[in-house]
């Protein structure tokens, strides 16, 4: 039967970024490191330095051993929420006025030959018709 554990934000675990109070995230999974600090072989620092992130590439790229990995355990608190992801980058967009005027406006900035070529053929034919005269 599975357990129901605490789930959090990345947001809120990066809230616990100091010596005092320290969150790390690894796999999905959040760990409060506060004891373990000045236990780590590595130093509190490095353990500081993984806050406020997933940490995972990090811890994997240590080469941590299995009994470490147990031993993590007993600092397990809670999983990270899937739900609540960080974008990367929002984009808004103005309000688009669907009125004729709007569009035509639109086109026109948008395929500015066009207007460009009736005003060019108008002022050849105002020449021409000056010169008749």
């Amino acid at each position: 039967m599975p357990t129901l554990t605490k789930l959090y934000s990345m947001k809120e675990a990066a809230l616990h970024n100091t010596p005092e109070d320290c969150w790390v995230v690894v796999d999905g999974k959040i760990y409060d490191v506060t004891k373990y600090l000045e236990d780590h072989p590595g130093g509190a620092d490095v353990l500081l330095e993984a806050t406020g992130k997933d940490a995972t590439e990090e811890f994997d790229d240590a080469g941590h051993s299995n009994s470490a990995k147990e031993l993590m355990q007993d600092y397990f608190i809670g999983e990270l929420d899937p739900t609540t992801e960080i974008p990367e980058m929002e984009v808004f967009r103005k309000e688009q006025d669907t009125g004729f005027a709007s569009k035509l406006m639109d086109g026109v900035v948008r395929y500015w030959t066009i207007p460009a070529a009736a005003v060019g053929i108008s002022v050849v034919a105002a020449i021409l018709y000056a010169r008749r005269k």
